[in-house]
């Protein structure tokens, strides 16, 4: 019994180790970003909700994309932007497991609905004529209520495996979060099983989607050229480039980042990393969708419109 105590009960996070000038600076600066993001993503989810020309499968999806990317922010970001203007950078135990949770929960949500939107395109282009029969909404539902129930069971079973270890120490987390790798390193206990399973883990969301996500574009682009309309073609150039544009960054990202070997990268490097993909693409995503969607940039001019009217 005594092995399985857990000795430590805060956690120092080391964070960017820069001058406390420095800091006041990064803190506005992620607080910019961190700003952008959710006022991006709110933007683009509540267009979705008050224009009635958005309620279509695919505009679906991306509300559910714009509520994980900030929730995603907002489980690390917060407590990284307190800790750059405080002197005492300390987590307790439990806050930082449920950091950690909720980090994987809506990281693999992220992946699985970037594959979910794959799918969406893949039908509209490659089956046009079967679209609203193939997606109806008790489709779309089902698809985006298994990703969060599957993200949020799969996040536990890696919390269940940690927690099975005995924490005493060191108390310091060499990182601004308390990313899974980092927190393995507070164990006292052979973490070997831990580290497969998030391997194993990485390879089923991440690999496998993003090899299903190529196959899908490939027929995709095969069905795009066959279109005769140059305006068609267009069209769905620019949709399924913006879809790609976010799968690129957040795939790319996360696979350097979990599945390539340790001493390819410095922990300064995987900070660096870790930042992208939880705050920088979370504040791209609405831009590329809004930039290059005009029924998003069409909604916007709507609503904006009604305002001014009233």
């Amino acid at each position: 019994m005594e092995s399985n105590r857990t000795w430590i009960t805060e956690v120092v996070l080391l964070g960017f180790q820069v001058d406390p000038a420095l800091e006041l600076f990064l803190f506005g600066f992620f607080l910019l970003f961190y700003s952008f993001t959710l006022v991006g993503n709110g933007i683009i989810l509540g267009l979705i909700c008050l224009d009635s020309r958005l309620h279509t499968p695919m505009y679906v999806f991306l509300s559910h994309l714009a509520i994980v990317d900030m929730s995603y922010a907002s489980s690390t970001v917060p407590k990284m932007l307190a800790n750059l203007v405080m002197h005492k950078k300390v987590i307790s135990f439990a806050p930082c497991i449920l950091q950690t949770f909720l980090y994987l929960a809506f990281a693999i949500t992220e992946c699985l609905i970037l594959v979910v939107m794959c799918c969406d395109r893949y039908v509209a282009i490659c089956h046009p004529l079967q679209y609203t029969l193939i997606m109806n909404w008790r489709v779309c539902t089902v698809l985006a209520s298994t990703c969060w129930i599957f993200s949020f069971l799969l996040a536990l079973v890696h919390i269940t495996l940690i927690l099975r270890l005995p924490f005493c120490g060191p108390q310091k987390i060499d990182h601004f979060f308390c990313q899974i790798m980092s927190v393995f390193k507070l164990a006292c206990a052979d973490t070997g099983l831990n580290q497969a399973v998030l391997f194993a883990g990485s390879v089923l969301v991440l690999v496998g989607p993003l090899c299903l996500v190529l196959v899908s574009y490939l027929r995709i682009l095969a069905a795009i050229l066959r279109i005769q309309s140059g305006e068609g073609r267009r069209k769905a150039f620019s949709t399924c480039s913006s879809h790609l544009c976010v799968v690129g960054l957040f795939f790319g990202s996360a696979i350097v980042m979990y599945m390539v070997p340790r001493s390819s990268h410095s922990q300064e490097q995987r900070k660096i990393l870790s930042l992208f993909y939880s705050l920088f693409n979370p504040m791209l995503n609405p831009l590329i969708y809004s930039l290059r969607n005009a029924e998003v940039k069409g909604a916007l001019k709507r609503v904006l419109w009604k305002q001014r009217s009233m």
